[in-house]
C-alpha cells in the first residue's frame, strides 16, 4: 500500500479507554527545564518526508498521513499495583530477544512498579492447557544478565494455536497486558487475540514487538536482530573471500537468510565490500543465457580470477519446480536450498565450459541468528521495550511499536499486517549494492542491460 493510499482510519489506534490515573515516572510537561517530557497525543510521525509527495497527499485526502508518536503519556490507564503483565516470544531465534525481555521486565518493574510478569513459556503454546507450560515469573534477579545471551530465555516456537483458548487462559490469569515479540506470523497472531479480547470486551491491551532478521514488516523501520545479523555474516564473507582469492577460479559462496527480502544479503555486502554478486527474492534471475547470472559470473572469473557471490535464502525459487513447494507449521512456504542448488549449477556448467573452478560453500544461518545482539541493536531493543510498556501502560491497543523517519511510533496491527516490506531494486539500498559489486542491474534474458 502506498503512503498517498493511507487513510487516517488506516493510521487510527485503538485504546482500552480514558487514562486517568497519573503517571509514577515523574517526567515534565514544560520545556527549558531539563527534564524530560511526557508526549501528547497530538504528537505524530510524518509518513512522507519529501516536500512534494507532503503536498500530493495533503491534496488528495485533505490531511497529512502521520503515525501517533511513541513514548510516555501523562496519565496511563492501568493502575501498576493491579497490573498483569504477560511476555511471548514466537517465530524463528533472533538476536536481541532477550535484551527486549529484560528491558520490559526492568521498565514495568523500576519505572512503574508493576510487579506481577509473566513469562509464557515457548511462544503461543505457554497459553494452551495441552501442553502444560508453567509460566516463568520475570523479576529482576530472574532476568540479570539474560541479555548477554543468544536465543530466547523464555523459549519459541512455530505454528498456530487456538485464538479462544489464548484469550480464556490470559481472562484466568487475569492479564491485564500482553506483549507478544516475533515477525510476520506472531504479529499476525497478535491481531487475531486483539480482535477476540476486542469482542468479548476485556480490558486487555496487546502490543507487539516487531523481531524478524529478515525486516520485512510493513511500516517498520527496521526490525531488531538485523544489524547483528549482517554484522555476523560479514565474517561468513570474509572467509568466502579469503578462500576465493587463495585458488585459480576460485569462488566463495555465501547462503544468507532472507525468505522474502534481501536486506540482510544487500547490508552484509556492503559492509564488507568484497562481493561481486548479490542474489535476493526481490529481484529474479536467470542462469543460462546471454545476460544470465552464468555468463556473468565467467566473465568475472575472465576477468579477475575469483568471485565472492551472496544469495538469500529465498532468491531464485522460481528456478524449482512448483511441485516441490509445501508449507512449513507456521503456513509458511517451504524454500528449496537455493545454496546448494547454487553450488552444483555453478560446478556443473564451468566443467561444462572446461573451466577449472574451487568452489567454496559457506552457509552460516544458524550461527547468526543465534548470537547476541551487537551495541547497535541492543540499544534498539532496549528502546523498542520501553516505549512498547509506555503504550500498553497508556491503554494502546492492537499496535506494534516501531520506528519510521528516526521516531518511535506506534502502528495498527492491521496496517503492519497489511503487507511484507521488500527491498525495492529501485531503492537507493539497491543502486549502492549494483554500485559496490559492479554486477548487472538485471541478469534476466528479457530485461535491459547496464
Amino acid at each position: 500500500m502506498e503512503n498517498l493510499e493511507l487513510t487516517s482510519h488506516d493510521l487510527e489506534i485503538d485504546s482500552l479507554g480514558p487514562p486517568k490515573i497519573p503517571s509514577p515516572l515523574g517526567l515534565s510537561q514544560v520545556f527549558g527545564d531539563n527534564i524530560a517530557n511526557y508526549i501528547e497525543d497530538a504528537e505524530s510521525v510524518v509518513l512522507e518526508l519529501d516536500a512534494k509527495k507532503i503536498e500530493a497527499a495533503i491534496k488528495k485526502n485533505g490531511y497529512l498521513p502521520a503515525f501517533i508518536k511513541a513514548g510516555p503519556r501523562n496519565t496511563i490507564f492501568f493502575d501498576p499495583s493491579k497490573t498483569r503483565v504477560a511476555i511471548v516470544t514466537c517465530g524463528g531465534l533472533c538476536p536481541g530477544l532477550n535484551n527486549v525481555i529484560r528491558s520490559l521486565v526492568m521498565e514495568l518493574y523500576y519505572r512503574y512498579q508493576v510487579r506481577t510478569i509473566f513469562g509464557m513459556r515457548h511462544g503461543y503454546r505457554g497459553f494452551v492447557s495441552k501442553y502444560a507450560l508453567e509460566p516463568v515469573m520475570l523479576t529482576p534477579e530472574a532476568v540479570k544478565g539474560i541479555h548477554e545471551m543468544g536465543g530466547s530465555f523464555i523459549g519459541s516456537s512455530r505454528g498456530p494455536q487456538d485464538i479462544g483458548e489464548i484469550v480464556d487462559c490470559m481472562e484466568r490469569m487475569n492479564i491485564s497486558i500482553l506483549f507478544t515479540i516475533g515477525g510476520d506470523g506472531t504479529l499476525h497472531g497478535a491481531e487475531e487475540i486483539y480482535r477476540e479480547v476486542e469482542k468479548r470486551k476485556l480490558p486487555i491491551a496487546v502490543v507487539g514487538i516487531p523481531k524478524t532478521i529478515d525486516n520485512d514488516i510493513s511500516y517498520i523501520e527496521k526490525t531488531f536482530g538485523l544489524e547483528t545479523a549482517f554484522s555476523v555474516a560479514v565474517e561468513a564473507i570474509r572467509t568466502a573471500h579469503t578462500e576465493a582469492v587463495g585458488y585459480p577460479n576460485g569462488v566463495g559462496l555465501v547462503k544468507l537468510m532472507g525468505r522474502h527480502s534481501g536486506f540482510i544479503a544487500a547490508n552484509a555486502a556492503l559492509a564488507l565490500n568484497e562481493v561481486n554478486f548479490v542474489l535476493i527474492p526481490e529481484l529474479p534471475f536467470d542462469l543460462e543465457g546471454p545476460n544470465g547470472f552464468f555468463a556473468a559470473l565467467k566473465k568475472r572469473l575472465l576477468h579477475r580470477g575469483h568471485a565472492v557471490i551472496v544469495v538469500a535464502e529465498g532468491a531464485g525459487q522460481d528456478l524449482f519446480p512448483e511441485a516441490m513447494q509445501k508449507r512449513d507449521e507456521s503456513g509458511n512456504m517451504m524454500l528449496q536450498d537455493i545454496g546448494i542448488f547454487l553450488r552444483d549449477q555453478i560446478s556443473a556448467f564451468f566443467k561444462k565450459e572446461n573451466i577449472e573452478l574451487s568452489m567454496k560453500y559457506i552457509d552460516p544461518s544458524y550461527l547468526i541468528r543465534s548470537v547476541p545482539a551487537n551495541a547497535h541493536d541492543a540499544i534498539y531493543c532496549m528502546q523498542l521495550a520501553q516505549n512498547a510498556v509506555h503504550a500498553g501502560m497508556s491503554g494502546y491497543t492492537g499496535i506494534v511499536v516501531g520506528r519510521w523517519n528516526g521516531e518511535f511510533t506506534l502502528v495498527p496491527l492491521k496496517l503492519a499486517n497489511s503487507s511484507r516490506k521488500s527491498l525495492s531494486p529501485e531503492d537507493e539500498l539497491w543502486l549502492t549494492v549494483v554500485e559496490a559489486t559492479g554486477q548487472p542491474f538485471t541478469m534476466k534474458n528479457d530485461g535491459a542491460q547496464e
